[in-house]
């Protein structure tokens, strides 16, 4: 009998799942969403753009990476960013639901585990949160992702190397060339990184790639050679 799987059948009788979409009890038993709701969500497919991955209508780059010199090597995400997945990350990282990290890093490691796997990472970095944000949200939902995906693809994830120095302004709210104003100077490498020949940044969304190139940069800076990221949504090319 396998004591573990029996602790999670009790588990999901006593504190029933909630789902990562529509935010009621996983209507299927030991699942981690509804069938129905999986459906809404959209995978990123091919045509991809062969930098950040974004789905564009044909091959090459998206609009974005063909005007900006991108710091980190490539990157890929598993959804494409909308209405449902929007409304459930605001869940996941303003009303205390962790427990969407499960299904994030599973849908994560089932659609971009090969790409991954391919570039052969010696760690996974989440993108670190100021300690003010982590004081009042608990929790950094990257990591969370991180930890989620690490478990499933094996690669140890290593929330000290890199620090945010900074408490920047959202992200969101900003036009692509203040994202990247705003991201100067924000992350800085806290240990030896030379000992790491690629890493992994992993974060819940990307839009611009600001972030991640600002992450990338300190990395680099430190003496990795490849950096990689994985996102568990991004927004779609021109």
């Amino acid at each position: 009998m396998d004591i573990n799987r029996v602790l999670k059948t009790v588990a999901d009788v006593v504190y029933p799942r909630i789902c990562p979409v529509c935010n009621g009890i996983v209507s299927r038993f030991g699942a981690d969403i509804c069938p129905e709701c999986v459906r809404k969500l959209t995978p990123v497919e091919a045509p991809s753009c062969g930098k950040c991955g974004k789905p564009v209508d044909a091959g090459g780059l998206c609009e974005d990476c063909g005007r900006i010199a991108h710091v980190y090597d490539r990157g890929c995400a598993a959804l494409v960013y909308d209405e449902y997945i929007s409304k459930s990350i605001y869940r996941f990282k303003y009303n205390g639901k962790r427990e969407f990290s499960a299904f994030y890093g599973r849908i994560m490691a089932e659609r971009c585990g090969d790409a991954i796997r391919s570039w052969k990472p010696d760690a996974i970095v989440p993108v670190p949160v100021h300690k003010s944000k982590l004081q009042k949200r608990g929790y950094n939902q990257a990591e969370l992702i991180a930890r989620e995906l690490s478990g499933r693809l094996k690669i140890p994830v290593d929330t000290a190397l890199v620090e945010r120095r900074a408490a920047t302004k959202v992200q969101k709210e900003l036009g692509a060339g203040a994202r990247q104003k705003n991201l100067k100077g924000a992350f800085k490498v806290t240990q030896n990184a030379v000992k790491l020949k690629t890493v992994l940044i992993v974060d819940d969304i990307y839009t611009t790639g600001a972030t991640v190139d600002a992450v990338a940069g300190c990395l680099k800076g430190a003496g990795v050679g490849r950096v990689y990221y994985a996102s568990l949504c991004i927004g779609r090319g021109n």
